[in-house]
């Protein structure tokens, strides 16, 4: 695994890609890796106009790119729904989901169109609706893989089932360490379910290390006017300490693609505290590995999406056919 690099990634030629949050930093250069890859990409973004200019770039480095876009809001159940609609309408299956969107450190408490705390729901529970509904077509792939982008921030992350949404009390980096936690309990609790009932599917996790991208400057501007004080930070150790949003996407792109990935497991950096370098099996904290708080969470983000997995997907019903 030891320096790679996209020029590794398999021909993706017949496979067709899935990737939110794509029109810039390291969903962008994954859409621009994997369509230069042969794979068919749909970006799913919420800025039209981004997206317009995200295709004309892609398109403009790889001529025979097949790439196209969607628009999805994830901090809208309503939008969620609607572009895995459109998406299973134009693609009979996706052979990689790829949940890249995200959103950091708000510095005050603001909540989805559907009332979730933003960066949980923006995050972990637009994504957690999506990746259900576009299960069906995901499993109509013969060996569909789901990759969730996690973080390093996971590691000071817990799960408070008592303050959810923070409206007791709202800290912006806790909140975040959330949701990232959440987004990778998503990603494990996934191919614990495929193992249970049998489908063909991997689920795997990735995080960029410290990777230069607008995440840094997005979220906690949010109200706000001017750089603040992450943003500078970035913009300071970004030569000596970050890497570039291309290196960024090195551990989804293999998470993705690579022969070798696992399911169940998390990639990231192979330097200092995982912060740069290249792909490879990342550390996941003792909070990551509770197995009832997957479940538990899992339960939860049904109830509250009020998406379950209480349709019949392929393999089940092949499986009652021949019974």
């Amino acid at each position: 695994m030891s320096s790679w690099t996209t020029d590794q990634i398999p021909d993706q030629s017949g496979r067709t890609a899935v990737i939110t949050g794509a029109t810039s930093g390291i969903g962008y250069e994954t859409a621009k890796a994997l369509a230069g890859a042969g794979a068919r990409v749909i970006i799913a973004s919420r800025n039209v106009e981004k997206g317009a200019a995200a295709l004309a770039e892609i398109r403009a480095a790889h001529s025979r790119a097949e790439i196209s876009f969607e628009p999805l809001d994830l901090a809208s159940l309503a939008s969620v729904a609607n572009c895995a609609e459109r998406i299973a309408a134009a693609a009979p299956r996706i052979d990689l989901l790829i949940n890249n969107a995200g959103v950091m450190a708000i510095p005050t408490r603001y909540v989805t169109e559907d009332g979730f705390e933003m960066q949980l729901g923006a995050n972990y529970f637009g994504h957690f609706a999506l990746t259900l509904r576009l299960l069906p077509i995901l499993l109509a792939a013969p060996a569909p893989r789901v990759v969730t982008v996690s973080s390093l921030a996971h590691r000071s992350g817990r799960i408070n089932f008592d303050d959810l949404q923070a409206e007791r009390r709202y800290r912006p980096w806790v909140a975040y360490c959330q949701s990232k936690l959440a987004t990778l309990m998503l990603a494990l609790e996934l191919d614990e379910l495929a193992r249970r009932r049998g489908w063909n599917l991997t689920s795997n996790a990735a995080h960029p290390g410290f990777a230069m991208t607008g995440l840094q400057s997005t979220g906690p501007r949010m109200g706000r006017e001017g750089p603040v004080l992450i943003q500078r930070l970035s913009e300071l150790l970004g030569p000596v300490a970050l890497q570039s949003a291309a290196a960024g996407a090195l551990p989804t792109l293999f998470a993705a693609t690579a022969t070798e990935a696992e399911g169940g497991v998390m990639y990231g950096p192979d330097g200092f505290y995982e912060m740069k370098g290249s792909p490879k099996l990342a550390k996941i904290a003792p909070a990551g590995c509770e197995r009832a708080v997957w479940r538990r969470l899992w339960d939860v983000s049904e109830r509250l999406t009020g998406v379950r997995l209480d349709l019949e997907f392929p393999a089940q019903a092949e499986r009652k056919r021949r019974s």
